[in-house]
């Protein structure tokens, strides 16, 4: 469970020794060649920025129906019950249609029908249409900044950004970036200089790696994640340095469900969704060994004054499951902008002693 605090408020967390660690062998935590060797990125070439187009036409491959696990069963909408058609006389069994065969005389092969409710049946599928939005929420160039404060000391910015658009082992993903540093103030107390760069298929919406880059002064820290689509398996690589504890190494591999999102693809994955007051949305997530559910609930539309100006938004709290029962992550709250680009405007998480609060001080909003 100790990722789970990133779902919502790593980028948040500064925590309370000036510059970045030094380490002399900083370069070596940075390599990873199991990784390295297994996923490779390009750049869209021009003209992909919006769609995929195949290079050629192939069957398209149909994805498994997403069975829900124990713990979601009750997350999944129930279908609205059917009024029973009128009884119709008995018709005659229709005459068999000859087996259609193509010119060389070869059976031509059934298309295995397509799922008609978008895949897992514990999201919301409302302005979908499969797994893609029929709304991108997302422009490359869009970099929303917020300023972090904790006890209101102002301590740190806070970025999300949406960045020219990759291939993954030669799919197209978006690419997230979110990064958190601490003012130059601040800074004398503890330095923060983290990244985390994700990339997300741009068809199913699913995160295919993360690599995130930690510089603090109690720590440096390197980690990597690759999600296998067609394993249904995630792993996680991690190599730190901390003043306490020195060099550690580690590597996770488990089993995760189709369709889950990882800690920090999961703020931009929020904003595919047409929330609504009294609307409750789910999603899977994968972390640290662990398949978790969340599921937020919008609680409210209100309008909220910013140093952008008053905006209308609306209040998500958050939840986690775990193991089929809701875990408490503290009190988080989550504004998103009431539009169709659902930018996450100010974030609160109740900690033991006062609260943390990123507000946005600026949208740049990126283009098409």
């Amino acid at each position: 469970m100790k990722h789970i605090g990133y779902f919502f408020i790593c980028w948040l967390l500064i925590s309370c020794s000036s510059a970045p660690l030094k380490y002399e062998k900083a370069k070596e935590l940075e390599t990873n060649p199991e990784f390295e060797k297994a996923v490779k990125v390009e750049q869209v070439t021009e003209g992909e920025t919006t769609k995929s187009s195949p290079k050629k036409e192939e069957p398209v491959a149909v994805a498994p129906k997403a069975t829900p696990s124990e713990l979601e069963k009750d997350l999944i909408p129930e279908k609205p019950a059917e009024t029973p058609a009128p009884a119709k006389p008995v018709a005659k069994a229709p005459k068999k249609e000859p087996i259609k065969k193509s010119k060389k005389g070869k059976k031509v092969e059934e298309v295995a029908a397509v799922p008609t409710r978008r895949q897992p049946e514990i999201e919301d599928d409302t302005g979908f249409q499969g797994r893609r939005p029929l709304k991108d929420p997302f422009r490359v160039g869009e970099v929303i900044s917020h300023d972090v404060s904790y006890l209101t000391f102002t301590a740190g910015s806070l970025h999300l950004k949406v960045e020219p658009m990759v291939n993954v082992n030669g799919r197209k993903a978006y690419s997230f970036v979110t990064e958190i540093k601490t003012y130059p103030v601040y800074s004398r107390i503890y330095s923060v200089n983290d990244r985390v760069e994700t990339f997300v298929d741009f068809e199913t919406l699913v995160p295919r790696t993360y690599a995130l880059h930690v510089k603090e002064s109690g720590q440096l820290r390197e980690a990597r994640m690759l999600f296998d689509e067609q394993t249904s398996r995630a792993t996680f690589w991690e190599k730190k340095v901390t003043e306490k504890s020195g060099e550690e190494e580690k590597k996770q591999d488990w089993d995760i469900l189709p369709y889950s999102q990882n800690v920090f693809s999961a703020i931009y994955y929020m904003r595919n969704f047409q929330w609504e007051p009294g609307k409750e949305i789910a999603f899977r997530v994968a972390d640290d060994e662990q398949n978790l559910i969340f599921k937020g609930k919008c609680l409210r539309r209100e309008k909220i004054d910013t140093e952008i100006g008053e905006k209308t938004a609306l209040v998500i709290k958050p939840e986690i499951m775990l193991k089929g029962k809701f875990k408490p992550v503290g009190d988080i709250y989550i504004w998103l902008s009431d539009d169709e680009y659902k930018y996450p405007l100010r974030i609160e998480a109740k900690i033991k002693i006062g609260t943390l609060v990123s507000e946005v001080t600026s949208i740049t909003p990126g283009h098409n």
